[in-house]
């Protein structure tokens, strides 16, 4: 199993780092957790496109990680020539968040149909809404829900994904919580939206401030990590977005906490278990 971070951006526009997104590739499996800005881009150079996807799956629904969800959508149907069918799994209110997609492209569509003869119809999606503890298969990867807690954003969901004796659990933007220690107990990796409360408690930004409301920080991050007996802690969507050479810092404020291995990278870092 590898996990490519294909945007470990934030929702402060940032050159280098696309919006929130993690793909999972097991051989010709692959599956999208998040679609933040820029996602198309990152898939492709992580050696993959949305025609590849076997399901794509929302942790929820705030902008910064749905936002390139038509591009995911409209790139499968435009390479599949309308002959593929696209699963999306989310929390409960996805269905109409898709649909709504669907209706801002509706012109684009048109045009498409009538200059395409392959494209006869529109884009084929299959929407799922989950609940906490629900489980499924797509092709050899299991996936279980649990909830999150991202409040007053409700309800959230993180995700276990598992292969043979592989696991891996992305959880999306959550404070800690039971959902993200069931999903992460003794995971091969943990990958985790993180803050830096010491950083961001420093501005005068007061919209700024409030994301401390409901973000794992670094700390709390690595306190998990350790609680769940996780081997490695994979950092994304980090705030502020630290330069290269602010690496070491991060891993060493998480180390305090937890004595696996760390992960911190910019876009496209890639996890292999």
């Amino acid at each position: 199993m590898d996990i490519v971070l294909t945007g470990t951006g934030s929702p402060l526009p940032d050159a280098n780092r696309a919006g929130p997104s993690t793909l999972i590739k097991v051989d010709n499996c692959h599956v999208l957790v998040d679609a933040g800005r820029g996602v198309v881009m990152r898939m492709a150079g992580a050696g993959s496109l949305p025609i590849f996807l076997r399901a794509v799956l929302l942790t929820h629904l705030h902008s910064d990680h749905i936002c390139d969800l038509n591009d995911v959508i409209t790139t499968h149907w435009v390479m599949s020539q309308g002959n593929a069918t696209l699963p999306i799994y989310g929390p409960p209110g996805t269905q109409e968040f898709v649909e709504r997609q669907m209706h801002a492209l509706e012109a684009d569509i048109g045009y498409r149909i009538e200059h395409h003869d392959a494209l006869t119809n529109g884009p084929q999606v299959d929407i799922f809404e989950l609940s906490s503890g629900y489980q499924f298969e797509l092709d050899q990867l299991s996936v279980t829900t649990a909830a999150t807690e991202h409040a007053p954003v409700k309800p959230t969901l993180g995700y276990r994904i598992e292969h043979g004796e592989v696991a891996a659990a992305i959880v999306g933007d959550t404070l800690p919580c039971q959902g993200v220690d069931e999903l992460a107990r003794h995971a091969d990796a943990y990958v985790q939206t993180v803050v830096r409360s010491d950083l961001v408690s420093l501005s005068p930004n007061s919209m700024l401030l409030d994301i401390l409301d409901y973000h794992s920080d670094l700390e709390q991050a690595a306190q998990t990590a350790a609680r769940a007996n996780v081997k490695r802690l994979v950092l994304t969507h980090m705030v502020p977005a630290p330069s290269e050479d602010q690496y070491s810092e991060w891993i060493a404020i998480a180390q305090e906490h937890f004595d696996g291995e760390i992960v911190i990278g910019a876009d496209l870092t890639t996890v292999s278990l």
